[in-house]
Parts: structure tokens; sequence; C-alpha cells
């Protein structure tokens, strides 16, 4: 709040909506004027000034109130009954390089991604009919020829007799927030399976090492890999190995339980944690396992994919690097038993 004892224009980052129509606006744009600071706010057809105190200050012109719409921080939009985009800010403009005349209508649509154009009308009309807000979020072409993902919030406004007058959205870029998400999303699953990650999986496992640790329950980890996987790479390719760890991944997902864990450990092998599990009911699973696996069909290939899981019960004084030697240990005395089968440490 310095810059209001200066007297000094500032910006901040707040939310507030716009009367009757519950607009959410992200960043706020706070203008020195007449002695006083104005505080946005409209009603249909007009905008006030508001003093510190929140007391009406004055009406707003015409003028004055598209100056403060035309060079807000967010893009904004409007359009009519008809569907159609009758205004762009100038900061819209700014954005796109493009001018007015050029983006009316369904001109703004030509600078959406054609990977989400469909969506993002579709979202948009959808609402429109039933008159109704929405947010949606694509990727708008920016004057430098870069790709940026967009937040569009839109919501239905009216004028005096409340009648439906069209519709005004507010946008801001978010690509930042987006790309970190899907960066992260990457460091976290596996690329080719889905799964989770060997990191991500370590993580996990550590996490729920510790719970157990803490609330003093059993979990079991199992250790899969797969039957002579060098030979389906060796002699089929490995486009045809790739295919195996799809087939395997998904087969392992749906036969475990919601609260389990799965994750590719590296290679051709395989992680599952059970949380809460008793030694017993893992033994359920891995059979249940075993026979989807046998189940899987590829190609016009004639070959018969198998697991050899390893299955150790934590005990509490144990760390997690020991559970995965134990569990690994497992795991090699089924394959060296002739594989598709489970051992128990």
């Amino acid at each position: 709040m310095k810059n209001l004892n200066e007297k000094k224009s500032y910006q901040f980052i707040y939310r507030y909506s716009i009367m009757n129509m519950n607009l959410p606006i992200q960043l706020g744009d706070c203008r020195f004027l007449s002695g006083d600071y104005i505080h946005y706010k409209w009603d249909c057809n007009k905008t006030l000034i508001f003093s510190l105190k929140g007391h009406v200050y004055m009406n707003l012109s015409f003028s004055e109130y598209k100056s403060i719409v035309d060079f807000a921080p967010n893009l904004i939009w409007r359009s009519g009954t008809d569907a159609k985009c009758n205004y762009f800010n100038e900061t819209w403009l700014k954005f796109t390089g493009k001018k007015l005349e050029e983006e009316v209508g369904d001109g703004w649509a030509d600078g959406v991604h054609a990977d989400d154009l469909e969506v993002c009308v579709k979202t948009y009309l959808n609402a429109f009919a039933k008159q109704e807000p929405f947010e949606m979020e694509y990727r708008l072409k920016r004057h430098d020829g870069e790709w940026r993902w967009i937040n569009d919030r839109g919501v239905p406004f009216y004028d005096e007799e409340k009648k439906f007058a069209g519709f005004i959205g507010s946008c801001i870029d978010v690509t930042e927030n987006i790309e970190g998400k899907e960066y992260a999303d990457m460091a976290k699953h596996d690329q080719l399976t889905g799964l989770n990650s060997r990191n991500y999986l370590e993580y996990l496992l550590d996490s729920e090492f510790q719970k157990a640790k803490q609330e003093q329950t059993n979990f079991v980890l199992m250790v899969m890999d797969i039957d002579r996987f060098k030979y389906f790479n060796d002699h089929y390719g490995h486009g045809f190995g790739d295919k195996v760890l799809i087939h395997v991944a998904q087969k392992i997902l749906e036969n475990i339980r919601k609260t389990d864990i799965c994750g590719r450990y590296g290679g051709d092998e395989f992680l599952v944690i059970l949380p809460k599990t008793e030694i017993d009911e893992a033994k359920r699973i891995a059979k249940r396992i075993l026979e989807a696996i046998a189940q899987i069909s590829i190609g016009a290939t004639s070959v018969e994919i198998s697991l050899s899981i390893g299955i150790v019960s934590k005990c509490h004084e144990i760390g997690v690097g020991e559970i995965i030697e134990k569990a690994d240990k497992a795991m090699y005395c089924a394959k060296q038993s002739g594989g598709n089968r489970f051992n128990v440490y």
C-alpha cells in the first residue's frame, strides 16, 4: 500500500466480479485519478469510481469506461446475441497483432490452434446456448507467431431490462503454468507405458514405507519381469518389444486395485506397491495378473507372454532398498523355476 500514500498508479493481483455478470478478473489495474483511486466495478452499462473506503466517487463517462477496458491487462472480448464477437480490447489486438475488423465475427478463430479449435468453439457455443458461464484453455497465436496457452472465462451479460445481451470474456496467458505442469507430468510418468516413472515410483515407495511404519500397517511389494523379453526384441524387433511392454502395463493396471501403485522400474521390469495388504491377498492379485498376461495376443504372432513375480511383505526393521532387493531375489527364483509364476520371499 506504499503507492497509496505516494499517490502513484500500481498493479496488483486480486479477484472481483462485474455486477450481475460474476466475471473474475485476475489482474487489477488501479490508477490514481482526481485525488482518489479507482476500484473497477460495472453494472450493465456504466462504471463507477470508488474511494479507498469503498464509497461511490463518480460515474465514469463512456470514453473513460472504454479506456479502462481497452487498456486493461487482460485480453477482453464481447459477443452479441448472435454469438458473434463484436469487440476486442486493445490488449487482445496487441497480443494477436490483428486489427479489430480482422477479429470480429468469427475472425478470432483463425488465431486458435487447429488442435484446440473444435473443442474451443463447442465449449463456447454450448455455454452460449445455455446462457451459463464457461472456462476453457486453448492455444492462441501471438503476434510473433508463438503459440500461447490462454485461460478464457466467459459469462452472459444482460441489458437494463434484464434481457440476454450476449457474452463477455476475460483471458490471461497461462503458458508457463501449463508447460510447467506438462514437464512435471513427463517427469512422473514413463513415456512408453504411461505408468509411474522409476524416480517417481521410488518416491511413492518411500512414502508408503514411512506411512506404514508410522501407522504400523503392512504393505506388499511386487517386482515383475517379463519372461524371454530379450528373445522378443532379438527375433521380432524393438517395435514388437515396445508393444509387449504396453500390453503388459495395461494388464497389470486392469488387475490391481485403485489403491495400489504401479510403475515401470526399468527395461522390462515393473513394480507394484500394495498398501495395507496381507500376503494372501497379494498372492490372489499376482495370480490374477499372471492369468491376464497369458491372454495377451499381439498381431499375427503366436508368442506366449508371461511374467515372473517376486513378492515381499514389508517388515518394520528393514529399509526400502532392502525391500526391493528381497523382492528382486524372489522374482529371480520364480524365473529360474521356469517363469510364469510368483514366488514369496
